[in-house]
């Protein structure tokens, strides 16, 4: 069956990396926030870490948009069921709007504004840049006649007769309004790590960043012409999916989610997912707790526990009521974060930080990324939370490797068909009934795991019991 919803939407790219996309989606979304708009933003790609800054900004879950992960369908979906209770849906782009996997541009940030019919504007960064800024856009506008690129945001503007210059060339030269113009401004930087921002749960002393980029935002961005432009959109056509079929009705399952300043990385979509399958969710703070609450299967994703190495280790108590419940068969699913929590210690240079202590390797850290990029994973073991020889799409960006890794008594999940995973041919170590590995998934692309984790959790229950 097949049913339309009315969302205003617009997406914000650039021509490149850097180029400030972050900046003016907090931007946007913040002054539309403050102007009394209900805002539902969404990121395109796979990334955890700028989407907590437009969840913190919002005051709702950001979601990922990602042609690699989801089919077209649903995404509009995604859109329209997010999207479909507010005013207006921000969706932030990523590197360039037309940079993707191939020559073709597949999974590009203007795949996703072609799937979901919706308009661009265009963020610049006009640093050293004048009237070269116009052959720039117009080249952005032209180069895909399907992408509709409807206004440009100057970024990085000097002065006024610097903003005079690329204003007057954007409006001779292309035919496109000038949305708004952002002045430098040291003020507005977000501290960056190696994989990006530093993410919102962190600190939540950052605050200050985000309220001078709001107020610079209120001032200089052209809201009434972006709602004009967000509104003049086709309705989101989609299909019914599982989410209307009538559930089986099973006493809930509770559920751990490891959720701190070190285990942050969580897609809204996975938990709710969890939700659906009959799961009831219950937070730990690995930082705080002394003993895991009453669960039966525990998920663990991924963060910086590297930061908290010392902390983490501190934490004798937890670490040891963990090992014990994996031991006596607790379903545990564990994503990268989550592997190197698992493991026996982090090094990091000449010191050593002892995690859980129930899979037989080390985790090192190193200086350079050891696995960036999305995967492909064949699963060639039986497993509670996936079926054998299906293909398991996902992504992994660490900065670690496993190292004095013991293979007895453990197994591996995943044969490696793209990516890198533990050691560029395998990935999801299996113990009793963990699988912890450096792949992560998105539920809406991998729609058996929810239900799967969910039966392992009611197994476990059962058997306990």
């Amino acid at each position: 069956m097949q049913w339309e919803k009315n969302v205003p939407r617009i997406v914000i790219s650039a021509p490149h990396g850097q180029s400030g996309k972050t900046t003016v989606s907090i931007g946007l979304i913040g002054a539309l926030v403050k102007s009394g708009f209900k805002v539902q933003p969404f990121k395109k790609g796979p990334d955890y870490i700028d989407p907590s800054w437009l969840t913190r900004v919002a005051g709702r879950a950001c979601r990922n948009l990602d042609c690699f992960f989801m089919d077209e369908e649903v995404i509009r979906e995604s859109v329209a069921r997010a999207g479909g209770d507010g005013d207006i849906a921000v969706i932030e782009g990523a590197m360039g709007m037309f940079d993707g996997l191939d020559l073709e541009g597949s999974g590009s940030t203007a795949q996703i504004a072609k799937t979901v019919k919706a308009p661009v504007v265009l963020v610049v960064n006009c640093n050293r840049m004048t009237r070269s800024v116009a052959p720039l856009v117009k080249g952005f506008k032209d180069f895909d006649p399907e992408v509709r690129v409807a206004g440009v945001i100057l970024n990085n503007v000097a002065r006024p007769r610097h903003q005079d210059i690329l204003v007057g060339a954007i409006e001779k030269y292309c035919d496109l309004p000038v949305l708004g113009v952002i002045p430098k401004n040291p003020s507005f930087a977000i501290p960056n790590r190696h994989l990006g921002l530093i993410p919102a749960e962190e600190d939540r002393e950052l605050q200050q960043a985000i309220d001078n980029i709001v107020k610079i935002a209120l001032e200089t961005l052209d809201i009434k012409k972006i709602l004009e432009i967000a509104r003049n959109v086709p309705p989101l056509a989609m299909r019914s999916t599982d989410h209307e079929e009538a559930a089986d009705i099973k006493a809930p399952v509770k559920v751990g989610i490891m959720k701190d300043r070190s285990f942050t990385f969580y897609y809204p979509e996975n938990l709710e997912s969890l939700i659906e399958a009959g799961a009831e969710l219950v937070f730990v703070d690995a930082l705080a707790d002394k003993r895991l609450p009453e669960m039966d299967a525990l998920f663990i994703g991924g963060g910086f526990p590297e930061i908290f190495a010392r902390e983490l280790g501190a934490n004798r108590d937890l670490k040891s009521d963990l090992a014990r419940r994996i031991e006596a068969g607790l379903p545990v699913y564990a994503e990268c974060g989550g592997l190197m929590y698992l493991g026996r210690n982090i090094i990091e240079g000449e010191e050593r930080f002892p995690m859980v202590g129930v899979l037989p390797f080390d985790v090192l850290l190193k200086k350079k990324p050891q696995g960036h990029g999305y995967t492909v994973m064949e699963v060639k073991r039986d497993n509670p939370f996936f079926s054998r020889n299906t293909i398991v799409k996902g992504h992994e960006f660490h900065n670690s490797c496993l190292v004095n890794l013991e293979t007895e008594g453990i197994d591996f999940a995943f044969q490696v068909r793209r990516g890198h995973g533990i050691d560029g041919q395998r990935d999801g170590i299996l113990y009793k009934n963990v699988l912890a590995c450096y792949n992560h998934i998105h539920a809406l692309g991998t729609k058996e795991w929810a239900k799967n984790l969910v039966s392992a959790a009611r197994t476990f229950r059962k058997e306990r019991n």
